[in-house]
């Protein structure tokens, strides 16, 4: 897997080979990116099934300021630390292992809010409605901010509270839903 533009474009990031889980693939990525690019500049994400960690380290190549990292699996962990330290990008991540549901509750206790907010969890799940209800109940995504979910059918609601599904891309049997705040 490569880092496909930004600063760190073309550089190299270890992949991870856990049962359900699979990289984003390139083109998804890169059309993702330029979906969201007037948005990446001094944000603040999360990357709620880190994995690799590909799609934040994305984001920090396109010039976020930070980016939390979160998943329960340590190889996973083991892997997103050792991208992090492989791009010298320590200071611009924080890397969590937790429960999606745990991390979610530290950041409401700690009132850590987001510019983009990036989920893709194994498909198998189907747990991303109750993530966005979540965020949008708890006000963890900043005015403006986005969320992108990566999904293989389309089970996803249109609109929560505030939060509201505004694009819908197909690539394959992988859909991508933009929603904003």
């Amino acid at each position: 897997m490569r880092v496909i533009s930004g600063l760190l474009g073309g550089r190299t990031i270890k992949g991870i080979d856990i049962i359900g889980t699979r990289p984003t693939m390139d083109r998804v990525k890169e059309s993702l990116f330029a979906t969201i690019q007037p948005n990446i500049g001094n944000s603040t994400c999360l990357d709620l099934f880190g994995g690799s960690a590909s799609l934040g380290i994305e984001a920090i190549s396109n010039g976020a300021n930070m980016c939390y990292f979160v998943d329960n699996n340590k190889s996973a962990i083991k892997t997103i630390n050792y991208n992090i330290d492989n791009l010298n990008i320590k200071d611009k991540c924080i890397v969590i292992n937790k429960d999606y549901n745990d991390a979610l509750d530290f950041f409401k206790k700690n009132n850590i809010k987001f510019d983009i907010i990036f989920l893709d969890p194994p498909y198998s799940m189907h747990v991303i409605n109750n993530i966005i209800e979540y965020i949008d109940t708890n006000n963890l995504l900043n005015k403006n901010g986005i969320i992108i979910c990566e999904v293989d059918d389309l089970y996803l609601k249109d609109e929560f509270k505030k939060i509201v599904k505004y694009k819908e891309k197909k690539y394959g049997s992988t859909y991508l839903c933009f929603y904003k705040n």
